[in-house]
């Protein structure tokens, strides 16, 4: 690990810390890796799909967001698996080049083949759940 890598990570780690971020939402969500998505998929399952940075501040604002909206509701939880892909890792991986992610603060919510919804960083409360809405709408 280079410094300036282990230097922001830290960083991200004290951050998220004090703002409660971090992988623990409300329910399970689970960290990537290769063929975790196409497995669940291939099980029949929607995948929501959170890429994310822990120093990335727009991520942390749609963490919470999340979270909150899935305290708030258990049924997101029921419908939909949770992945988060890790930015930094595999921002030049095919799990992000296939789907032509433009950057992080990226969710989008998957079904099958196909793509159902996608959010480039957006942050609004109404827009995460319309999101996540069509997410438990698909899973039902």
């Amino acid at each position: 690990m280079n410094r300036r890598h282990f230097i922001s990570t830290a960083t991200g780690l004290v951050f998220g810390a004090a703002v409660g971020f971090g992988t623990a939402h409300a329910g399970s969500e689970l960290d990537y890796k290769p063929g975790l998505i196409k497995s669940h998929l291939d099980a029949g399952k929607t995948v929501f799909v959170d890429y994310s940075a822990s120093w990335c501040g727009t991520c942390q604002r749609q963490a919470r967001v999340i979270n909150d909206l899935r305290k708030a509701n258990p049924a997101y939880d029921k419908a939909m698996v949770f992945v988060r892909v890790d930015w930094d890792d595999f921002k030049t991986h095919e799990v992000t080049t296939s789907r032509q992610i433009p950057r992080r603060s990226t969710l989008l919510v998957l079904k099958g083949d196909e793509e159902l919804g996608r959010i480039v960083a957006g942050t609004s409360v109404e827009q995460i759940k319309g999101l996540m809405d069509e997410g438990v709408a698909a899973g039902s």
